[in-house]
C-alpha cells in the first residue's frame, strides 16, 4: 500500500460516529446536549457566574443546534452542498465559541466593572492580586506569615497555586481598572492566539492527499477545545485552564510536524502558568528522545519554567514554597475548595484509611504510566496525546481533591489526537505502522 492510499489508524466505532452525515450528526449531539447543559447549569448551579453564564450560552448553544439541523436538511437533499461542508461546520464551531464563551465572558467582565462583585470565580481575583502583587513587590505570592494575618474568610485567596507565569494575565488590572482589565478577557486572547497558531501549524492545504478527511478530524479537536461546555463555562467564568490547555495543543501541533524545539517552547510556557503542563512536558521530553531532539524540547520546556521561578525564588523562597508546593499538596493554612466527587474523593472521604487508600492508587496509576513511557516511549505526537490524555485522566479521577472542569485537559488532549497524524509527515515504523508506510495520508 502506498503512502498516498494509506489510511488513517482511528477506532472503527469512532470513525463511524464521527463522519455519520460528513461529520453533522455528531454537530448537532454536541450542541444540543451543550444546550440542555447550559440551560440545567442556569437553573440550579449554585454559583452565581456559572448561572450567568448558562443564561447566555444556553441560547447560543440551541442556536448552533438549530443550524447544525438546517445543515443536515440541506446536506440530504444536496449532499455536496458547500452550505453542509467542512469549512461551513467550521465557521459554525467559530460563531459558537463567540456566543457560548466569548459573549458571555464579556458581558460578566462589563457587568463586574460596573460593580457587579458575583461576576467572576475565585481564580480571577487571586490572579489579578498576584499581578499587581508582582509589580509591587516583585513576586506574585504571599508569604504563610502575610496569609496567616488576613481575616479567616480572607486567607484562601490569599493564596496562588499557580506558577509564576500566570500573573502576567493579572498585569493589565494592575494597570487600569475596566472590562478588557479583567484576566478572563487575557485568557481568551491567550487561548485564542495559540489555538490559531496550532490550526495553522496542522491545516492542510486544500485537494492535498488526505485533507478533507485530516480537517474533520483538525475542526473536531478545536471542538473540544472550544465549544465544549467544559471549555465555555470555564473560560467564560475563571479562565485560567484553557491558555495552559492551548499551549499544550500547540506544543502537540509543533511535535507532530517535527518542530521539537518550539514543542518545547509551547510547552515551557504552559508550565510557566500551571503545573498541569508538567506532565504534557516530561511525556514531550521521552517523545524527543526517541526522535533524538530530547535536548530542543528539553530546553524549553524544562528551560522556561524555571527561569520563571528563579526570580520569585530568589525574592521570597518561603512564599514560593507555601504557595506551589505546601497549598496544592494539602498542608496550608486552609484547604482547598475542589469537592468534585470522583473516586479519589470518595475513597478518601468514605473509606477507614481513605486518604491513604486514593494516594496509593494514585501513585500506582502514575507508576502504571511511567512503566509504560519506559517500555514503549512514544514515537509520534499522537500517541504522546493518547498518554497525556488517558494519564490526566486518571490522575484527576484518583486525586482527592479535585475539580469537575480540570476534565477539560483529557477530552481536549484525545479528541486532539487524532488531527495529529499529519499527511506527509512520517510516522515510525515501530509505532504507527510497518517501515516505509505513511499512514496519515
Amino acid at each position: 500500500m502506498s503512502s498516498a492510499t494509506a489510511p488513517l489508524r482511528r477506532p472503527g466505532w469512532w470513525h463511524r460516529l464521527d463522519t455519520a452525515a460528513g461529520g453533522l450528526a455528531v454537530d448537532l449531539g454536541l450542541y444540543a446536549v451543550s444546550a440542555a447543559f447550559a440551560a440545567v447549569t442556569a437553573a440550579t448551579s449554585t454559583l452565581v457566574p456559572h448561572r450567568a453564564w448558562g443564561g447566555i450560552a444556553a441560547l447560543g448553544y440551541l442556536t448552533a443546534t438549530l443550524v447544525a439541523a438546517g445543515q443536515l436538511l440541506v446536506r440530504r437533499r444536496r449532499p455536496d452542498s458547500a452550505l453542509a461542508g467542512l469549512p461551513a461546520r467550521g465557521l459554525v464551531t467559530i460563531l459558537t465559541w463567540a456566543g457560548v464563551a466569548l459573549l458571555p465572558l464579556i458581558w460578566q467582565s462589563v457587568q463586574r466593572a460596573a460593580g457587579r462583585v458575583d461576576r467572576a470565580q475565585e481564580e480571577v481575583l487571586v490572579v489579578e492580586e498576584s499581578g499587581r502583587r508582582l509589580v509591587e513587590t516583585g513576586t506574585p505570592y504571599l508569604g504563610p506569615g502575610d496569609i496567616a494575618a488576613l481575616p479567616p474568610g480572607e486567607q484562601l485567596l490569599g493564596y496562588t497555586p499557580y506558577q509564576p507565569g500566570m500573573a502576567l494575565f493579572g498585569l493589565p488590572r494592575a494597570a487600569a481598572d475596566g472590562w478588557w482589565t479583567d484576566a478572563r478577557v487575557w485568557f481568551a486572547v491567550g487561548t485564542a492566539l495559540a489555538l490559531v497558531a496550532a490550526v495553522r501549524i496542522l491545516r492542510q492545504p486544500a485537494g492535498a492527499a488526505g485533507s478533507t478527511r485530516h480537517g474533520a478530524y483538525l475542526l473536531r479537536g478545536v471542538q473540544a477545545a472550544t465549544v465544549l461546555p467544559v471549555c465555555a463555562l470555564t473560560l467564560a467564568t475563571g479562565g485560567d485552564d484553557l491558555p495552559v490547555l492551548a499551549l499544550c495543543l500547540l506544543a502537540l501541533a509543533s511535535a507532530a510536524t517535527d518542530r521539537a524545539g518550539w514543542a518545547g517552547i509551547a510547552v515551557g510556557l504552559a508550565g510557566a502558568l500551571k503545573l498541569f503542563a508538567w506532565p504534557v512536558a516530561a511525556v514531550l521530553i521521552i517523545w524527543g528522545l526517541t526522535r533524538r531532539a530530547g535536548l530542543r524540547v528539553s530546553a524549553g520546556a524544562l528551560g522556561l519554567p524555571a527561569a520563571a521561578l528563579l526570580p520569585t525564588l530568589l525574592v521570597d523562597r518561603e512564599a514560593l514554597v507555601e504557595n506551589v508546593l505546601r497549598f496544592p499538596l494539602g498542608h496550608g493554612l486552609v484547604s482547598s475548595p475542589a469537592q468534585s466527587p470522583f473516586p479519589g474523593y470518595l475513597i478518601a472521604n468514605a473509606l477507614p484509611a481513605g486518604r491513604v487508600l486514593a494516594a496509593a492508587s494514585l501513585v500506582a496509576a502514575g507508576v502504571a504510566i511511567a512503566v509504560r513511557l519506559a517500555r514503549r516511549p512514544p514515537r509520534t505526537a499522537r500517541t504522546a496525546a493518547f498518554i497525556c490524555g488517558y494519564g490526566l485522566l486518571a490522575a484527576i479521577l484518583l486525586m482527592p481533591a479535585t475539580r469537575f472542569g480540570y476534565l477539560l485537559y483529557p477530552a481536549a488532549f484525545l479528541l486532539w489526537a487524532p488531527a495529529l497524524d499529519v499527511p506527509g509527515i512520517r510516522q515510525p515504523a515501530s509505532e504507527d505502522g510497518p517501515q516505509g508506510v505513511d499512514l496519515r495520508a
